[in-house]
């Protein structure tokens, strides 16, 4: 696990701190005993009675936003507006104008280092990535409004890094964990609904990441930004993007099967070709747009795709330049989802 180093005298500040991601994050840090502030919108009166100062914030009010950086040394920017479908103008406000009051903030108020949690999803481009790394670009056309929005976001924290301002982005892939509000309890419903089924050849191969591994990531990004130019040869993180991932890719389907059983779930046997998923996904989209849906489609394009596709990356430059080793692996992972959701 990474120790805390010479910053952990200097205030933190976490946004999205009260999220399944930033209060793993939170607690980390005040283990290193950090002083740590959370901008978030839910009320956290339990990280308050631990000593951490919260300010009540939507990512659209940039004013507080921009005052909650005042007198830290990181900002840990995890918040966003996650999820598949919405109107875009909602993921804008969240994703990219929240960011820019985030670095305005950092800027304002000479914050030093800025840690961005962005996504693999950033370089979306319909196909297969395989072992995809840091050279791909970022995507500028895709279904869905969320990496849309994270691609500008993080493209505009990369160009903020500068001389006063050490920045960069990290891109960790399908978290999970116990306590996940999002990846496993959204399988499990959709299939105890019998709304699951296989898409694609079911041979697709994904990375999913356990959650304390992307905490380390994270605190492994301060200290690497902290070093950064500091020796003649050190790697030089500031001003990139680093994939997160467990770096066991797994099939997706499989995995999937698996964790069901454990349950004493049915497995998904039926399937559905790609191309008959995307349609379905365009038709379900056109409705909810017109008909003003509430609520998420059962399909969109880009879930089928995510879905078939092969999405795994390449983890060896975040190896490198921030010393990133994954220590909780899928076979932890699977234990520690079966007996948490068994429990529930």
């Amino acid at each position: 696990m990474p120790q805390a180093t010479k910053t952990q005298g200097e205030p933190v500040l976490v946004t999205g701190g009260t999220g399944f991601l930033g209060r793993r994050l939170v607690d980390r840090l005040l283990a290193q005993g950090r002083r740590v502030t959370v901008l978030a919108r839910t009320p956290a009166p339990e990280l308050e009675a631990r000593g951490v100062r919260f300010v009540s914030a939507d990512l659209g009010d940039s004013g507080r936003v921009i005052d909650a950086c005042a007198g830290m040394g990181t900002v840990f920017h995890a918040a966003a507006r996650v999820g598949t479908w919405g109107r875009h103008g909602d993921y804008f406000r969240a994703n990219v104008l929240g960011t820019r009051a985030v670095i305005d903030g950092c800027r304002s108020h000479g914050v030093r280092r800025l840690v961005f949690t962005s996504t693999p999803s950033v370089v979306y481009d319909g196909r297969d990535i395989a072992g995809g790394d840091e050279s791909l670009p970022l995507t500028t056309s895709c279904p869905s409004p969320y990496p849309l929005t994270k691609a500008v976001a993080e493209r505009e924290v990369i160009l903020a890094n500068s001389a006063g301002l050490a920045t960069l982005a990290l891109r960790p892939h399908l978290i999970t964990g116990v306590g996940d509000p999002h990846l496993v309890p959204r399988l499990l419903a959709a299939a105890r609904r019998g709304r699951l089924r296989v898409v694609g050849t079911g041979r697709n191969l994904v990375d999913i990441t356990h959650v304390e591994n992307v905490v380390d990531a994270h605190i492994l990004a301060e200290e690497a930004l902290m070093r950064s130019g500091a020796a003649p040869g050190a790697p030089d993180c500031r001003g990139r993007a680093y994939f997160i991932t467990n770096g066991e890719p797994v099939n997706l389907w499989e995995w999937i099967n698996d964790l069901l059983s454990a349950l004493g779930e049915p497995r998904i046997s039926r399937r559905i070709p790609l191309g008959a998923a995307a349609a379905a996904g365009a038709v379900a989209e056109f409705a909810w747009r017109v008909l003003r849906l509430s609520g998420e489609p059962p399909m969109t394009r880009f879930i089928a795709a995510e879905l078939a596709r092969d999405h795994w990356f390449n983890i060896a430059a975040a190896r490198r330049d921030l010393g990133y080793a994954p220590r909780v692996g899928m076979a932890r992972l699977r234990e520690e989802l079966i007996a948490s959701t068994a429990a529930d």
